[in-house]
């Protein structure tokens, strides 16, 4: 399987192309935050995790942004749950 991550500004979203298929998280930036609005997962990269590591990588690259977050997306107000190392990104 390989993969490639990536900010997609001039679309407003974070993908991570898999195996001829993207899966995307569109977001909101202002100067000083980026809302997390939708996340999208191909149904033919359904049940391989592909969400969770879309996820990751997309709140490490807001961390390295350093700009505070805000997330309306389900899906990933859900990961964050999972995973609260990820909670001081939070305006």
């Amino acid at each position: 399987m390989s993969e490639a991550f990536r900010d997609d500004a001039a679309q407003s979203r974070f993908e991570l192309a898999v195996d001829g298929h993207t899966a995307f998280v569109v977001y909101r930036k202002t100067p000083d935050t980026i809302t997390l609005v939708h996340t999208e997962v191909p149904p033919e990269l359904g049940g391989r995790g592909i969400g969770s590591k879309l996820a990751r990588a997309t709140l490490d690259a807001v961390r390295a942004q350093k700009i505070k977050l805000v997330v309306t997306c389900e899906f990933i107000q859900g990961f964050m749950k999972k995973h609260p190392e990820y909670d001081d990104l939070l305006a």
